[in-house]
């Protein structure tokens, strides 16, 4: 009863979607750093293989951002999640920005390598997010408690 009870709670659904979104991110994403480490390695050699993972660990960590922001507004009302959803994205866009300027004069780091692995890994995490999302069972409306005024 009480499984049922949680998920039926808008922070329930919430939390489930985005438990859903990150098991189903997971491995595609870390395939998809994997792979561009072992490609900008043979291509540019070390700085191409420490640039493609610096590159992919910032998008992991964005993405770990988003699940985790979903996780601490679950319980607010459906507006501010929203308006925290706004808010992330727009932080995480201008965060993300700030570390590319920042990197792009790294000399050990291979820039096309950072760039390539962070747009690859960004493609294939929102990808399979919303493939997540759309599989899992959402309900449009969310039941009122028993206790909760009409």
């Amino acid at each position: 009863m009480s499984e049922t009870s949680e998920g039926l709670t808008h922070a329930g659904v919430v939390r489930n979607l985005a438990g859903a979104m990150f098991r189903g991110a997971l491995i595609p994403t870390v395939v998809t750093v994997v792979l561009a480490v072992v490609v900008f390695g043979v291509l540019n050699g070390v700085p191409g293989a420490v640039g493609a993972l610096v590159g992919g660990v910032v998008i992991i960590a964005s993405s770990l951002a988003t699940l985790w922001l979903m996780h601490r507004t679950a319980a607010l009302e459906v507006h501010f999640v929203m308006a925290a959803a706004l808010g992330g994205f727009m932080l995480k866009m201008l965060v993300l920005l700030g570390v590319m300027i920042l990197l792009r004069d790294v000399e050990f780091l291979h820039t096309n390598s950072v760039a390539i692995t962070m747009v690859a890994t960004i493609l294939v995490t929102a990808g399979t997010e919303a493939r997540a999302s759309k599989r899992t069972r959402t309900p449009n409306v969310i039941p009122a408690a028993p206790g909760d005024a009409a």
